[in-house]
């Protein structure tokens, strides 16, 4: 069985790695900068190991990029490269209107995101949900490395005049202004900021991290409705009050409303 170095960290390695460890034997999963040591000595010891990487958040030295060459230390990244380099692909995307998402194969390198395209794919129509959309990627660039790890083709370059870049979200990402923001804004930013950094918004004098909601037709109707820009509204449809459990609408009417 192929054996191989893992690297990665968060929704989309865990992904990764849950197809992978069914195909290949996982010698070592890197998760922090100490265990680089480990993945070096690792590599001089035995130098037949590859090594995948997806959502690492670590800048990989350049010794160590040098022990794996040529085929280097394969990256998983979820976009279509040279678009969405950085920290925060599908999520920016989300946040963009998109509803097609890609993932790229990539040779890693000490640039951000720029390395050789081994093999790009587009997922068309995924449902607007993140942690749905990390795990179709995942599945997808993990499923083409058991088909191509052995025999991989001749990386290609990116151009990267056309590349745009992410960045890393803080706690003021998620605030809201329902005054300005139309309500599939304010959805997308929903769904995109799932984990962290939450939106939050004030219903009835409570703090609620708003959970799930969705955009409303004309006619539809809802326990909870923030107005939004444009005459739009959103349907908060689950909320979490400071502190307090999960609930539905309904269910926080019951306890909030004076």
């Amino acid at each position: 069985m192929t054996k191989i170095l893992f690297l990665g960290n968060g929704p989309l390695a865990d992904s990764v790695l849950n197809v992978l460890q069914k195909h290949y034997d996982i010698v070592f999963h890197a998760r922090t900068k100490t265990d680089l040591d480990t993945v070096k000595k690792l590599k001089e010891n035995h130098p037949e190991l590859h090594a995948i990487l997806a959502s690492y958040g670590i800048i990989i030295p350049q010794d160590v990029l040098e022990l794996f060459e040529p085929e280097g230390i394969i990256n998983i990244h979820p976009s279509k490269l040279p678009e969405y380099r950085g920290p925060s692909p599908i999520e920016s995307a989300i946040l963009n209107g998109a509803t097609d998402f890609s993932v790229s194969i990539m040779k890693l390198t000490k640039d951000m995101d720029a390395g050789d395209l081994y093999y790009q794919e587009t997922l068309h129509n995924l449902p607007l949900d993140k942690s749905i959309i990390y795990q179709k990627l995942s599945e997808a660039g993990a499923k083409w490395l058991i088909n191509n790890l052995d025999n991989l083709p001749i990386p290609v370059k990116q151009d990267h005049k056309k590349a745009t870049y992410t960045h890393k979200f803080t706690k003021t990402d998620g605030q809201i202004d329902p005054n300005r923001e139309t309500s599939t804004q304010i959805y997308r930013k929903i769904v995109a900021f799932q984990g962290f950094p939450k939106v939050k918004y004030p219903f009835y004098g409570q703090n609620c991290i708003i959970l799930t909601a969705h955009p409303m037709e004309q006619g539809d109707t809802a326990p909870i409705v923030l107005k939004c820009a444009n005459s739009s509204k959103l349907a908060i449809d689950c909320l979490q009050p400071e502190g307090k459990r999960p609930m539905d609408a309904k269910s926080f009417l019951n306890g909030y409303k004076k």
